[in-house]
């Protein structure tokens, strides 16, 4: 299992944001070349960004804003506008078990329950972090000569 890299280029687009918003328009061009990626995939993820309120796009000459203080904005709330799971569930099962298999009978009793949690788990951890908290700790890296 591997959450896709949208949630990573994410985190990303809205360090840049935060750092070079301040002296740079930031377009999907400008964007794209802080993560080495195609605008295309930059424009769409902006799109779903946007479509979950995390992000303002201005129209005509563009540039992108975060929507709310990044304080506010969770690594979960990105996640969830970014990485789109199927039914909301975070582990995809497969469709049909052997009914007449003892193991296939019932491994949905003994195991659903038990990958619900897990989920739960990571998504309260998610929960916890923040953009304040990456471009603080960019900023901490820039300063030390981290670069």
């Amino acid at each position: 299992m591997q959450i896709s890299s949208r949630f990573t280029i994410a985190i990303h687009v809205f360090a840049c944001m935060e750092v070079f918003g301040e002296d740079y328009k930031i377009t999907s061009d400008f964007l794209a070349s802080s993560i080495n990626v195609n605008p295309v995939i930059i424009r769409k993820l902006l799109s779903q960004l946007k479509n979950a309120g995390l992000i303002e796009v201005a129209r005509g000459t563009g540039g992108t804003t975060a929507a709310k203080p990044i304080k506010q904005i969770t690594f979960y709330d990105v996640y969830s506008a970014v990485d789109l799971l199927e039914d909301g569930e975070l582990f995809h099962f497969h469709e049909n078990p052997n009914p007449n298999c003892p193991v296939g009978k019932n491994i949905h009793v003994v195991l659903d329950d038990k990958l619900m949690h897990i989920q739960k788990a990571m998504e309260d951890e998610m929960k916890k972090y923040t953009i304040e908290d990456i471009v603080n700790e960019l900023k901490q890296c820039y300063e030390a000569g981290e670069t």
